[in-house]
């Protein structure tokens, strides 16, 4: 079980949503999105950071759930594992609908007294 599944809907978006907050960790996510699985080393050599920093904000972005590690032979391969994401994505999209919603009833409501007053 990942750091993300332990977790309820609402407990897994503070560390989906501050992991990412670091530009390094961003970088991050974009290479492994965009090449697939790859090792801490092979990750340092495309960022001016040490192999040491980039198995530390490995381990950020693991525990938030949007990264893990697996072992391949000797090496830990990383890959980005988006249900984290997704699932903060949902949370995010129903409450803008709840709000929508309130916005909505608001309208009405002072439309309603508009119309009252004239």
């Amino acid at each position: 079980m990942t750091a993300a599944e332990g977790r309820g809907p609402v407990e897994g978006v503070d560390g989906v949503l501050t992991a990412p907050a670091d530009p390094t960790r961003r970088q991050l996510l974009d290479l492994l999105a965009a090449r697939g699985a790859a090792t801490a080393t092979m990750l340092a050599e495309r960022l001016p950071i040490s192999r040491q920093a980039v198995v530390k904000h490995l381990a950020v972005l693991d525990a938030a759930g949007l990264v893990s590690g697996g072992r391949v032979g000797r090496e830990v391969r990383y890959a980005v594992t988006p249900a984290a994401l997704d699932a903060t994505a949902r949370w995010m999209s129903a409450l803008a609908a709840d709000w929508d919603r309130r916005l909505a009833t608001i309208k009405r409501l002072a439309e309603a007294a508009e119309r009252e007053e004239s």
